[in-house]
């Protein structure tokens, strides 16, 4: 029997579209333990839609590491405490992805690399701006070519991040049919130069040049309007520091001073509350950790 744990992961970062991605320091702990059948358990975050049935994407993924090393796979129990908050733009579908794959290598010897498992990860989930950080830790730079995908990781030091998750009905579908299929020159370059300089302001902590930069014309406007008080929860995030959907949404994330980081989450919240909008709220930090072994 063997127990890992995946982080949580915020991609897009505000400018960064489907190219960066920052490992959070929420978690979900699963086991895995050989067994004559296939059952998984969860407890925690999902649990409620995770426990009708042993088809997922962690299972999947774990299946499918036996088929690469030609073993039969007879069965497994596996049983998950979830932190991550699922549907939330937190990376949940890729910490299921990463964990079923890290955990069925773990458990046949280890065979497989960081970088097989990341083109399996990205195979799944379509691109690896959440798959690397949950698998690498730290921020992570993904850009894929024709044969490779191209990762940069980055340390950065420990920042207040304020995440509010509006629990309104946001499927990753919609995030993306809402995007545009053009976009103009003068977008692309804001977002650019932009991303740059995200990268430089979260690896050198300083927040007055990340919240100068961190706004983005490709993605983040045509989502928030379409989020049930999101374009006014974002304004109000502004007030605290850089802010950004976090990945498709429907959560904002804030990187707000230490001291400002309760009060933003409260009166972020409050935005949507107002409006009839229940909320998950968490004050946390970047994880320089990505999916790892604890027994």
């Amino acid at each position: 029997m063997i127990k890992i744990r995946v982080p949580a992961t915020s991609a897009n970062l505000g400018p960064g579209f489907d190219c960066l991605g920052l490992a959070l320091n929420i978690w979900n702990e699963v086991s895995f333990e050989s067994a004559d059948k296939l059952s998984y358990q969860v407890t925690g975050e999902g649990a409620e839609k995770l426990n009708k049935g042993v088809k997922n994407l962690l299972t999947k993924a774990y299946s499918l590491v036996y088929d690469i090393y030609g073993k039969p796979m007879s069965g497994a129990e596996i049983v998950a405490h979830n932190e991550i908050l699922m549907s939330s733009g937190l990376g949940s579908s890729a910490a299921a992805i990463v964990a079923g794959l890290f955990g069925a290598n773990e458990m046949l010897g280890g065979q497989l690399g960081a970088e097989e498992i990341l083109r399996l990860a990205t195979n799944m989930e379509g691109h690896p701006d959440n798959v690397a950080p949950a698998l690498l830790g730290g921020l992570v730079v993904s850009v894929m070519s024709e044969d490779q995908i191209i990762t940069k990781r980055y340390e950065i030091p420990e920042l207040a991040l304020v995440i509010v998750k509006p629990m309104v009905d946001w499927p990753t579908k919609t995030a993306r049919a809402v995007l545009p299929k053009f976009i103009s020159r003068i977008d692309a370059t804001h977002n650019i130069g932009r991303a740059v300089l995200v990268v430089d302001a979260l690896r050198n902590g300083d927040l007055d040049l990340l919240n100068k930069v961190m706004d983005d014309r490709i993605h983040q406007p045509y989502r928030l309007k379409r989020i049930a008080g999101g374009l006014a929860a974002y304004k109000t995030a502004k007030r605290f520091g850089a802010v950004a959907l976090s990945g498709a949404g429907p959560s904002i994330i804030s990187f707000a001073s230490t001291e400002n980081a309760y009060q933003a989450k409260i009166e972020i919240a409050a935005v949507f509350e107002e409006r009839g909008i229940k909320t998950k709220s968490i004050i946390t930090k970047p994880s320089a950790s990505g999916v790892h072994r604890v027994s």
